[in-house]
């Protein structure tokens, strides 16, 4: 048993992040940390306490951000949640611009924890 968690270079990224360390320390498992930022993780920003694997993508020409994470997913079968960070989008936003975390909630083979970034970091 294991949590992933999808990190994109924004709140809901580090949102999605500290809840998915949150929840494998609540469950005592492990945390698949898929990260979707253009830089590599410092060793203060990966907890030492828990049982981490860090997967890398290589910059923007690499895989579209879902199929990375859906691969990833279909690699480690011991993960049996996906934390996901979201936010508002209006109605034309979501017709007009594809999301990564709705594609993901979509195609996820797993249950998905969706969060949101607390009103008091939005402002």
């Amino acid at each position: 048993m294991s949590v992933a968690v999808a990190v994109t270079d924004s709140p809901e990224g580090r949102t999605a992040l500290d809840s998915a360390v949150a929840e494998a320390r609540a469950l005592d498992t492990g945390l698949l940390l898929i990260n979707l930022t253009l830089h590599d993780f410092t060793d203060d920003e990966i907890p030492a306490d828990l049982d981490v694997t860090l997967i890398n993508r290589s910059g923007r020409g690499d895989r579209d951000p879902v199929t990375a994470v859906l691969d990833e997913l279909s690699d480690h079968a011991e993960v049996d949640r996906l934390v996901l960070g979201v936010r508002s989008r209006s109605r034309v936003g979501k017709v007009l611009l594809g999301s990564v975390a709705q594609r993901l909630i979509l195609r996820s083979p797993v249950p998905v924890l969706t969060v949101r970034v607390p009103e008091a970091a939005r402002r």
